[in-house]
């Protein structure tokens, strides 16, 4: 029969058929450096989506403007990243990043929004 190896440090497991660490030590540093990466991946997606949200923020005061898609580029705006999209009765498709979004007019030419006020 195989001898088990801790999932941590490589060293014999002794005890249980189950066991999967050498001990209480081994078993939280595991989970907790498995923990740490999952955290850092929606750590960095949610920065990003807290950038986008700050960006149509910022370029809209008044809840609907007209702005040219580069402007919004050069200030940062992640195109791939926002929380919701809206398809309205008309067929337009506007993305949300939160409560701040963006209807793409053609042209380099977007309609900033914010909900309550499309």
């Amino acid at each position: 029969m195989m001898e088990k190896l801790c999932r941590e440090c490589n060293t014999p497991v002794k005890g249980r058929a189950d066991k999967k660490f050498c001990d209480d030590q081994c078993r939280s540093s595991f989970y907790n450096r498995t923990k740490t990466q999952e955290i850092s991946v929606t750590k960095n997606v949610n920065l990003i989506l807290k950038k986008n949200r700050q960006i149509l923020a910022d370029f809209n005061p008044d809840g609907k403007t007209r702005i040219n898609r580069n402007k919004l580029i050069a200030a940062g705006l992640n195109l791939q990243f926002h929380t919701q999209t809206h398809l309205t009765r008309k067929g337009h498709t506007y993305i949300f990043c939160y409560e701040y979004g963006y209807l793409d007019l053609g042209g380099d030419e977007f309609l900033l929004v914010k909900k309550g006020i499309v």
